[in-house]
């Protein structure tokens, strides 16, 4: 049995990325894929915007990330998810990019100064309804 180093599980780690990668890219889009309209588009925007901005930090799949990767993160899957007509709207996103890992299932969490760690659909959510509010 082999001995597992710090570098064998960061290879292991890296390996199950990129599985949980494929497996997300590979994904058929549904026949009937709908799209996303240009109002949720400027507040995904928006939300990601204020994401990257944020002196929060981002947890995925064991790690902490700063609010720009966590944005660069969650760009990428949101891009995957509107190729594939996989959701049509702001709360959509929240659920199928910013609540958990889609390779691991690992729920994600925000950590901003002076908070407790929260999940990021709480937060999210919270940013949602501040960036809605402003537009009225």
């Amino acid at each position: 049995m082999m001995k597992m180093t710090r570098s064998n599980l960061q290879v292991e780690r890296i390996v199950r990325r990129l599985i949980g990668l494929v497996l997300l890219l590979s994904a058929a889009a549904p026949a009937d894929a709908a799209e996303l309209s240009p109002s949720a588009q400027k507040e995904i925007d928006a939300l990601l915007n204020r994401l990257g901005t944020s002196k929060c930090q981002f947890y995925r799949n064991g790690s902490w990330h700063s609010g720009v990767e966590a944005r660069d993160h969650l760009q990428m899957k949101l891009e995957y998810l509107v190729e594939k007509g996989l959701i049509t709207d702001s709360e959509e996103f929240i659920e199928k990019a910013g609540t958990e890992s889609s390779l691991s299932g690992q729920p994600y969490k925000v950590r901003c100064p002076n908070q407790e760690d929260q999940p990021s659909a709480v937060w999210l959510r919270s940013e949602l309804r501040t960036i809605r509010q402003k537009k009225q």
